[in-house]
């Protein structure tokens, strides 16, 4: 018997010219029921399947991806059958395993509903099935209208599938990878962002469609600390402790010394009394002196005390290392720190002296602030950070007395250190700094 073939032709689609075929679901062979998707078109405006005008075989299909096609253009040949034959196996009946073991005795067909749930990948929890007969709102989305009604048929939320066709289309395969969830190789990535990394990347945007824009290059520091102060974000679990230290009288005997280096040529800050302070700090607590080891189960203690100071510079924040601090005094350390602080201004730093810190000062003292949260400098497990000190009222047992108090933020690794450690290396640094008479003991 001859097989009468059907041409099947692109249908009216308006003005539209030139359209382009982004999706051909049937190949030369297939069995097509009235109405099932041939091939997927997408206008500047607008996606649109192209649907089966009669059930039979497809004989020949006469375009591919990526051809550009009008109304009347023809698609595919189909042979008419006898009738339409039975459907293609859903979805939700293509995620259905093969049986392990005898399955339980067949209900009556009259009173055995069919099982509409969608099986998912063992090792991952159900997802959440949409109510029946509710709509999905898929607008924006990148999908062939026949992708769309099938994700609306088995409740899949289209915008939590990865689409991998043209333009981030979302295909039939990638429905199916979806509902069978991740792949072996796929749980890699999902370990590392369970570690810290592999953190998806922000979506690139166009600015200049909101108006006019420049870029300037990040300067050569910025550069190289912005991945380092992200891997130290995302791999420690920061948590900040403030308190404030009353330097009242510490504040009356730095001007005194401050005075009398001026005419020597440099100047005596109140980092060089944080640094001795920390100092006192560590020995104390000497957990907060530590590294934790590579394997993550012991802490390396180290016996030196190298302070790391955070300076601003034309071209953004180095932090040099003023090394052995517990051997040097005040007026030792400000002179050091007026050196180091200007060859780190002019550039002129070099790579030993940015390296083997045990513990960080940040101050912005002198720009202000009431507090912020530094981030450790890793493999360091703790930073202190400052800012302006003000002069406040503070009840003394009889009445409100003037004090000038210094903010503290100490931010830590709470793998290594608590909450309540960390209180009392606070509490210590606040005591030492109260009485500078202390910094010496």
């Amino acid at each position: 018997m001859t097989t009468t073939a059907t041409e099947v032709t692109v249908p009216d689609i308006g003005a539209f010219e030139n359209v382009p075929i982004i999706e051909v679901h049937v190949k030369a062979g297939d069995q097509v029921n009235e109405e099932d998707p041939l091939v997927t078109l997408e206008s500047d405006k607008a996606t649109m399947d192209v649907p089966a005008p009669l059930a039979g075989q497809v004989l020949d299909v006469l375009v591919k991806v990526g051809d550009e096609v009008s109304t009347g253009s023809p698609i595919l040949t189909i042979g008419a059958g006898d009738g339409a034959v039975a459907p293609p196996p859903t979805l939700v009946e293509q995620q259905e395993p093969e049986p392990s073991a005898p399955a339980p005795p067949a209900r009556a067909p009259e009173t055995a509903p069919r099982d509409a749930q969608v099986p998912v990948h063992a090792a991952e929890p159900p997802r959440p099935q949409a109510p029946s007969g509710a709509a999905r709102d898929f607008t924006g989305l990148h999908a062939s209208p026949s992708v769309r009604r099938t994700a609306r048929e088995l409740g899949v939320d289209l915008a939590a599938v990865t689409g991998t066709g043209p333009k981030g289309r979302i295909t039939k395969d990638d429905l199916l990878s979806f509902l069978h969830g991740p792949s072996p190789a796929a749980a890699a990535p999902a370990a590392q962002a369970a570690a810290g990394t592999g953190i998806p990347e922000i979506p690139a945007q166009d600015f200049t469609q909101f108006g006019s824009v420049q870029t300037r290059p990040l300067s050569r520091i910025a550069k190289l600390s912005g991945p380092h102060l992200h891997r130290s974000w995302l791999n420690i679990p920061h948590v900040t402790h403030n308190d404030d230290a009353d330097i009242t009288v510490l504040e009356a005997y730095r001007k005194e010394l401050d005075g009398a280096a001026r005419s020597d040529g440099y100047r005596v800050t109140l980092l060089a009394f944080l640094m001795k302070a920390s100092v006192s700090g560590l020995k104390q607590y000497p957990a907060f002196n530590s590294s934790l080891s590579p394997e993550k189960d012991s802490l390396i203690l180290k016996n030196y005390y190298n302070i790391g100071v955070a300076v601003d510079t034309p071209d953004g924040l180095v932090v040099p290392v003023i090394r052995d601090v517990d051997r040097k005094g005040i007026i030792e350390l400000s002179r050091e720190l007026g050196d180091t602080s200007a060859r780190a201004r002019d550039g002129k730093l070099e790579v030993a002296d940015l390296q083997g810190g045990t513990f960080t000062i940040s101050s912005l003292g002198g720009i202000g602030g009431t507090a912020f949260t530094p981030i450790v400098n890793a493999p360091e497990v703790a930073i202190l950070g400052v800012v302006r000190s003000a002069m406040k009222p503070v009840w003394d047992g009889a009445e409100f007395v003037p004090r000038l108090l210094l903010p503290l933020s100490l931010s830590y690794d709470h793998r290594v250190i608590d909450g309540a450690l960390a209180a009392r290396f606070a509490r210590h640094l606040c005591h030492v700094l109260e009485d500078p008479r202390r910094l010496i003991l």
